[in-house]
């Protein structure tokens, strides 16, 4: 019983720090498939709620000391286009694969002031993602073991 709650758990603090070590870690931990997708949600929207409520504070106080120049470079304005153009909506369907949790959060809390918003969206981003990504790992791993114990004369 304790080895499955620390199992659980270091997959759930993994998908804390990247989404999609949740559901490699699931699958390395052995894990059911719902309890790798329900793990993974649940770390990163632990980290999305945390950083909507503190990561104003945490921004101002971290981010714009480092990034004290306003230089106009063109990674600067790509990036500006992108959220003028998909917003909220695509911070929050990129956090999973491209951004961090921590990192997709704070842009979010940069560029909406709605809370509720920024967490609602993340929610339901983190709940598509994770089917998408853990089926993905789990039936792939599945698939690519298959074809290799095939291919692999014994």
């Amino acid at each position: 019983m304790w080895e499955e709650i620390l199992k659980t758990l270091s997959v759930y603090l993994w998908s804390m720090v990247k989404f999609f070590f949740g559901p490699i870690g699931g699958k390395a931990a052995g894990l059911h498939i719902i309890t790798a997708m329900i793990v993974t949600v649940a770390g990163m929207m632990t980290v999305v709620v945390m950083f909507t409520y503190f990561g104003e504070f945490m921004r101002k106080r971290i981010l714009d000391r480092i990034f004290k120049k306003k230089d106009e470079n063109k990674p600067l304005k790509m990036k500006s286009n992108f959220l003028t153009k998909y917003g909220l909506v695509g911070v929050a369907l990129l956090t999973p694969i491209l951004l961090s949790p921590i990192g997709g959060t704070l842009i979010a809390v940069g560029i909406s002031p709605n809370r509720e918003r920024i967490i609602i969206y993340m929610f339901v981003s983190a709940c598509v993602w994770s089917v998408i990504l853990t089926c993905a790992v789990y039936f792939g791993y599945d698939a690519v073991m298959l074809y290799i114990k095939k291919v692999q004369p014994v």
